[in-house]
C-alpha cells in the first residue's frame, strides 16, 4: 500500500492516549489530555546547502508552493498540506490517500509556473522538483526569489551541479531527501516515521530472480527516451531484480535508437504510464515498429507498466518496485 501521511498518523493518536492516562493518574485537568500532541513547531534557523545554493530558513514556512508531483506529495506525506498555498506542474493525479489532504490547494500551473504567478502568492518557500523550474521563463532565478525574500529549495535527488548529482541515485539517497525535507518544512517526526515505514516496506519485497534483462521507456517515437545508469530507472529496476540494458550510460534518463534496443533484446519492457503518452500508445508503436515488432518481449507481450509519478525520486518510488515485482510474477 503507498507509505504516505496516512500511516503517520498513529504515532498522535498513541501520544493522546498515553497523555489521557498519565493525565488520569496524576489528577491533571481533562482539557489538558484532550489536545492531540504534534511536533512543536521549529524556531532555530537551518541552513542547507542545496545543489550549490545556500538555503536559510529562520522558522518552519508557513506558505509553501511546491512544483511537480514528487515535491506535492512528499510535503502532503510529511503533514505540511495546510501550508501549501499553490501547487503546479504535477505529472498525474494523486494517490487516494493524499488527495483529501490537497483538497483545496490552488493549482497555479499544469506546467512551469511563471515568476509573476508564484510572486502573487506571497510564498516563504518555493519547493521544486528540477533545478530547471527555476529559470528567467520559468518560477524565476534562486538569487532573484531569494532578494524578495523567497527560500527556494530542489529536490536533493534532482541536482545536477558536479559534487551535487547522485551517482549514482539510490534509496538510501532518496530517504536522506525525505529527511532534509523533514528538516526545511519543520516535520522531522513525519519524516523519520515515512522513512521507516519505506525501509521496511522496501525490506519486505522480494526481487526477481530470474535475472531478467530490462528496457525503461519512458518517451520519444522516432527516438526512444529510456532509463540510463544512475537515475531512478536503474534504481528501481534494480531493487525489482532487473538487468537495465542501458545501465553502461552514465547518465538518470539518456536518448538512444530503436536499431539499439533490437540488439539489447530485453527479456521485460518497462513501460511509463502518463496521460500524455500512455503504455497503450507505446506498445501500439512498439508492434507497429518493423525495428522492435521481432523483440521477444514484444511478440510474447512482456510489459510492466509504471505510473509517470513513480519515475522521479520520491514517496512512490518503493511503490513501483512492489509494483514491478508483482507484474513480474504474472508473467
Amino acid at each position: 500500500m503507498p507509505a504516505t501521511a496516512r500511516a503517520l498518523g498513529a504515532a498522535p493518536v498513541l501520544a493522546l492516549f498515553l497523555a489521557a492516562g498519565l493525565g488520569g493518574c496524576a489528577g491533571t485537568p481533562a482539557t489538558s489530555a484532550e489536545a492531540p500532541a504534534t511536533e512543536a513547531p521549529r524556531t532555530e534557523p537551518v541552513v542547507l546547502d542545496n545543489c550549490g545554493t545556500e538555503v536559510s530558513l529562520d522558522a518552519a514556512p508557513q506558505r509553501i508552493v511546491t512544483i511537480k508531483s514528487s515535491t506535492l506529495e512528499l510535503a502532503l506525506a510529511l503533514g505540511a498540506g495546510d501550508r501549501i498555498i499553490g501547487s503546479a506542474f504535477s505529472d498525474g493525479p494523486l494517490p487516494d490517500d493524499l488527495a483529501t489532504d490537497a483538497e483545496g490547494i490552488e493549482v497555479i500551473s499544469d506546467k512551469v509556473p511563471s515568476k509573476e504567478a508564484v510572486l502573487d502568492l506571497e510564498p516563504d518557500l518555493v519547493f521544486a522538483g528540477w533545478e530547471s523550474n527555476f529559470s528567467v521563463d520559468g518560477a524565476g532565478e534562486r538569487a532573484d526569489l531569494q532578494q524578495l525574500g523567497i527560500t527556494t529549495y530542489v529536490a536533493p535527488a534532482a541536482c545536477k551541479a558536479a559534487g551535487y548529482m547522485p551517482d549514482p541515485l539510490t534509496f538510501d539517497t532518496v530517504f536522506d531527501g525525505f529527511a532534509e525535507a523533514g528538516e526545511l518544512l519543520g516535520e522531522t517526526d513525519a519524516a523519520s516515521a515515512l522513512i521507516a515505514e519505506q525501509r521496511a516496506e522496501l525490506d519486505a519485497i522480494t526481487p526477481d530472480d530470474r535475472g531478467l534483462t530490462a528496457l525503461w521507456y519512458s518517451s520519444g517515437t522516432d527516438q526512444p527516451f529510456v532509463g540510463a545508469g544512475i537515475g531512478a530507472p536503474q534504481m528501481i529496476m534494480a531493487a525489482a531484480g532487473l538487468d537495465n540494458v542501458f545501465a553502461d550510460v552514465e547518465d538518470t534518463w539518456t536518448s538512444t535508437s530503436w536499431e539499439l534496443i533490437a540488439e539489447a533484446d530485453p527479456d521485460v519492457i518497462v513501460l511509463v504510464d502518463a496521460a500524455w503518452n500512455t503504455a497503450a500508445s507505446k506498445i501500439a508503436l512498439l508492434t507497429a515498429n518493423p525495428v522492435t515488432a521481432q523483440l521477444d518481449a514484444v511478440r510474447n507481450e512482456r510489459y510492466v507498466t509504471v505510473d509517470f509519478p513513480a519515475t522521479e525520486a520520491g514517496i512512490r518510488n518503493v511503490d513501483a518496485v512492489e509494483s514491478i515485482v508483482a507484474q513480474l510474477g504474472e508473467r
